[in-house]
Parts: structure tokens; sequence; C-alpha cells
């Protein structure tokens, strides 16, 4: 039984989410050969100002004018 983990930076709108449930879903029933009943995905949300690039958050990045 798959299970994907994804961690993302939260913003995403739940449609999206969605959509990546179902697009990772029929991608491992295509690569695996499995039924889409046993493929398992779960995406961990991150706040921005725990999420850094280079060194610096990307929420202190959002917040440069």
């Amino acid at each position: 039984m798959p299970l994907i983990q994804a961690t993302i930076m939260e913003g995403r709108s739940q449609e999206q989410k969605e959509a990546f449930y179902q697009g990772v879903t029929q991608v491992v029933v295509d690569t695996l050969k499995v039924k889409p009943e046993q493929v398992r995905v779960v995406i961990q949300e991150v706040p921005k100002s725990h999420w850094a690039i280079g060194g610096v958050s990307v929420a202190k990045r959002d917040a440069k004018p």
C-alpha cells in the first residue's frame, strides 16, 4: 500500500489539495499498477514563518516592499 507524503507551504485552497490528491493517486496507480483505494496521500502544511529559503523565512521575504 503506497504512502505518498508531501510537505508544502500553507496557502493552497482545499480544491487545490483535492486536485493534488487525485493527481498523485493517478500517477501512483499508473506507475505501480495498484488500485486507487490502495494509495495513501498525506499533505503536511508548513507555515511560511517556518519555511526558509537562503536563510530567510518566506514570511519575511513576502513582507519586504
